[in-house]
């Protein structure tokens, strides 16, 4: 900001230039400073915003009540210097923001607030608007500054934008492909002096190889003339993709606004080739710049060479060969979710596993299947609550994105923590967890009887088989049964793991055995 404050010897204007805070004062020097070792000198250098408390920040009324409510310690202090000055001073309004995380609030402290002394009446002047809704060309100061229309004009190209190439497919939005050739070759070689027979027999080249490189009786210096932004199908030739920056360049300075034109870039460009194209751009006054990279789509609207019978494209396209065939073929087996209609059928089941009730509503497809799952448990807690809506939303999205309810109740079944006990339900007596009955429940309610899970083997179930095996083949006069001593006993369900191997233990007496490793839950 400059204060005018007099007139100087020479006959000119003298200004002051205002910091705008005095933590500022080494950065000035050192940018842009004094040629004179007086007037640097006499610039403090001081860090910390020392002036701070002078910049006031100015916010809207309900902004500001939004940040210093009643209870806010810094209220007092602000309305008074709003109510003063009009504004916050930017140390309090800087501390206002660690407190708050405020967007708005972040907005205002990057902008500088001065009072205005004079507002004079600028006149009417002529202004473009270059922000458009849609995909249009527009003009600009007498340019056309992109060639979305150039093919409804009959144009080859349009303002700052080459041609994509002399000879072009245009995609068609109901199928199909329009070849299109450019009409000002014949033009640009009769001007460079060619005969028309020469002519001719160019253009035949162009037309049949698609590129005007190797035509015959075309001298190689005037290559250059045809260049365009892509490289044809059999050439190797093409504008640089600086070429396109200092074309701007050259008419940025004839525009009111940026200049809607694309940079056109090969496709095996690197990104540090990327970067300097912008650096470019910036040094060279361009005020926007769109970069596109040939082949970067899977469908682009123009492009050099139209597909030949094995669908393979041509030209630019090469380098990424390959490329739509694995697009194609992922494409085939890429999930798609399935949306539950707005109004939809659903089941809610209560239950209660050792004592802990809880609810969980099922939503339904048109076709009876599982889409989407809620759980509820009493006296669940915050943390409870938000694991349980977690996982509900995950299992939820898994089903319309068309996983398995048979694969998720193989994964989720028999699952071991508390809550784990006797259930409410007579068809599933005992839990091992929540998550163990929900899952259980589902297969019983949404899945055939051959694929409702099993229960895992335990030790016990190994002890009997082995059992079964060692017991001697009954015969007459001798007892059906063995010995209690060498029975094989079913131990609970809700047996724990043995804390040192981690096999499952058996019940022994009122404590728990490990058949594993001898290990016991305290009894000796």
């Amino acid at each position: 900001m400059t204060t005018k404050v007099g007139q100087s010897g020479w006959g000119g204007d003298s200004f002051v230039a205002r910091l705008r805070n005095a933590s500022y004062n080494g950065r000035f020097l050192s940018e842009i400073g004094f040629l004179g070792r007086r007037k640097s000198g006499r610039i403090l250098l001081k860090e910390g915003p020392l002036s701070g408390k002078r910049d006031y920040i100015h916010l809207p009324a309900d902004l500001v009540e939004e940040l210093v409510p009643a209870s806010n310690p810094h209220r007092d202090a602000v309305l008074l210097s709003v109510q003063r000055h009009g504004g916050i001073p930017r140390q309090r309004a800087a501390r206002l923001l660690e407190e708050s995380q405020n967007e708005e609030l972040a907005q205002a402290l990057r902008f500088f607030y001065d009072r205005v002394e004079v507002i004079e009446d600028g006149g009417e002047i002529s202004t473009y608007d270059l922000s458009v809704p849609e995909n249009v060309t527009y003009l600009a100061n007498g340019f056309i500054s992109h060639n979305t229309i150039g093919f409804m004009m009959d144009c080859d190209t349009t303002g700052v934008e080459p041609d994509i190439a002399l000879i072009k497919y245009k995609k068609l939005v109901g199928g199909g492909l329009i070849k299109i050739v450019n009409q000002t070759v014949p033009r640009a070689l009769k001007r460079v002096g060619y005969s028309e027979s020469q002519i001719d027999k160019i253009c035949e080249h162009l037309n049949r190889e698609e590129t005007i490189e190797g035509a015959p009786g075309l001298d190689p210096k005037h290559l250059p003339v045809f260049d365009c932004a892509f490289k044809a199908v059999k050439g190797t030739r093409s504008i640089h993709h600086m070429g396109h920056v200092r074309m701007m360049g050259a008419v940025q300075p004839f525009i009111s606004g940026a200049i809607s034109k694309t940079v056109n870039v090969p496709p095996g460009i690197t990104i540090e080739e990327i970067v300097q194209t912008y650096i470019e751009a910036w040094k060279s006054g361009v005020k926007a710049i769109a970069i596109y990279r040939d082949g970067s789509k899977r469908v682009q609207p123009l492009s050099t060479g139209k597909s030949d019978a094995s669908g393979k494209k041509g030209g630019t396209r090469e380098p990424l060969e390959g490329l739509e065939e694995l697009v194609s073929d992922a494409k085939g087996h890429r999930p798609r979710r399935r949306y539950l209609a707005d109004e939809r059928l659903a089941v809610t089941h209560k239950f209660s596993i050792a004592g802990h009730d809880g609810y969980l509503t099922v939503g339904l497809y048109e076709d009876g299947k599982p889409g989407e799952i809620f759980i509820v448990m009493s006296k669940e807690g915050t943390v409870i609550s938000g694991l349980l809506d977690a996982f509900a939303t995950a299992i939820s999205l898994a089903l319309q994105y068309g996983v398995p309810l048979e694969a998720l109740v193989k994964k989720f079944s028999h699952m071991r923590f508390e809550p784990a006990g006797i259930t409410s339900n007579p068809q599933i007596r005992f839990a091992q967890s929540i998550l163990d009955y929900l899952f259980r429940w589902m297969a019983l309610k949404f899945l055939p009887a051959d694929k409702q899970p099993t229960p895992p083997a335990t030790v016990t179930d190994l002890a009997a088989k082995e059992a079964d095996v060692t017991r001697p083949t009954p015969t007459e006069g001798t007892a059906s049964t063995l010995e209690p001593s060498r029975q094989a006993f079913q131990g609970q369900v809700d047996a724990p793991p043995c804390p040192d191997c981690g096999a499952m233990m058996v019940r022994s007496g009122s404590c728990y055995k490990c058949f594993n490793c001898g290990a016991t839950s305290g009894c000796s």
